[in-house]
């Protein structure tokens, strides 16, 4: 394997933004359930992030969602969350939760309500110069459930004449990212469905926009690593969200499901150049959660999930690739899959432990925030006052 220390050094690279909606409540589509400590304002949602960098090192920045993390001061916030020791990050539009948008947002046929969505991008973009954000993620929810409910490639064109006018109000240093999703909440057809469809858009928008890869987001037997090799290839895949799922969307810990999966995206992520610098560069991949805490504590989920990107990560970086190359010159399968495997099957987590004390990180984050006290003081601090959370 690759060399233990030269590894773990480069594991200095990992961040990990987190997002401020995984620590309101959330649950399925037939019932959200409540929990003590739940924040309800966007600052308790910043402060609970903090926490988790506090105590893992991995997550400097949070994502926030619009409106669900709409204040009058955004100048304020910034410094609110610099003052926690954490950033603010990506800037994630909401077009799929008002009324208007029951036919289609940037893709409707109405004219007045592509302007309303097309305006809420713009407000976006707004709230990136006064936070400092790099990134607007888009993701669509847009798409019919019936055969000939609308025309298919007319909603491609709105789709394109939509983004383009997003995209002409991008800052210098502004990027558009553009998710898909193949399915839900539209079942017939989903409008920016695969990653080719994402690909193709923000192909024709140019060089500041790219793909979102959603790890949930996809048939199930599909080989997301291979997505992943193809995207950096193509110099567009711009960011991640990372989940894990059983079924399709499921929105859970990520690495739960088949952290081997995890594992062999973070080895393409490395192999392609996705993973911090590159040549003194940054990549210019956002590694980014995009959860939903239904059941289990929302803070511990965090930081289990961080941990489970840095472990499998780790274990990325162990892959002897200079055997790997040469078993895959000479046709050697077996000695190729068993590099893999060495890798994968190494326990990383007494020297991770090792590696987080020497840099005055807590040996177990998980049992340090447990020992805090932390959860116990929001539960009786945040007593009164609506939660945070998306109602079902």
């Amino acid at each position: 394997m690759n060399d233990v220390a030269t590894a773990l050094g480069r594991l200095e690279e990992l961040a990990i933004e987190v997002p401020s909606w995984a620590y309101g409540n959330s649950g399925t589509r037939f019932k959200v359930f409540g929990t003590p400590g739940t924040p309800r304002t966007v600052q308790e949602k910043i402060a609970d992030a903090a926490k988790v960098h506090e105590l893992t090192g991995l997550a400097p920045t949070v994502a926030l969602h619009i409106p669900w993390d709409k204040v009058d001061d955004y100048a304020a916030l910034k410094g609110y969350a610099a003052g926690l020791g954490v950033g603010l990050g990506t800037i994630n539009s909401n077009t799929f939760q008002d009324d208007e948008y029951k036919f289609g947002s940037l893709t409707s046929s109405s004219d007045a309500v592509r302007r309303r969505a097309i305006d809420h991008h713009f407000e976006c973009i707004d709230i990136m110069h006064q936070t400092g954000s790099r990134d607007l993620k888009i993701w669509l929810a847009d798409g019919t459930n019936y055969p000939g409910q609308d025309d298919m490639r007319g909603r491609q064109d709105r789709l394109a004449e939509s983004l383009q006018e997003i995209y002409a109000r991008l800052g210098e240093d502004q990027r558009l990212v553009l998710e898909y999703k193949f399915f839900e909440p539209a079942f017939y057809h989903t409008d920016v469905p695969d990653w080719g469809t994402s690909y193709a858009q923000t192909l024709a928008l140019g060089e500041k926009a790219f793909v979102c890869l959603d790890t949930g987001h996809h048939a199930p037997g599909t080989n997301i690593e291979f997505i992943v090799m193809q995207l950096l290839r193509l110099g567009k895949l711009g960011s991640f969200d990372f989940n894990s799922r059983f079924y399709a969307d499921d929105d859970l810990i990520v690495g739960a499901a088949d952290p081997f999966q995890l594992f062999r995206i973070m080895h393409e992520v490395i192999r392609g150049g996705g993973f911090g610098s590159v040549s003194g560069k940054e990549s210019g991949v956002a590694l980014m959660l995009d959860q939903c805490h239904n059941l289990e504590e929302k803070i511990p989920g965090q930081i289990r999930s961080v941990l489970n990107v840095q472990e499998m990560t780790a274990r990325a970086l162990l892959i002897d690739t200079a055997a790997l190359a040469e078993a895959q010159r000479t046709g050697d399968v077996l000695a190729a899959n068993a590099v893999f495997n060495d890798a994968f099957y190494t326990d990383v987590r007494p020297m991770l432990a090792e590696w987080r004390e020497s840099r005055g990180l807590p040996a177990d984050p998980l049992a340090a925030f447990k020992a805090s006290g932390y959860q116990k003081q929001i539960n009786e601090d945040r007593v009164g006052g609506q939660q945070a959370g998306w109602g079902a």
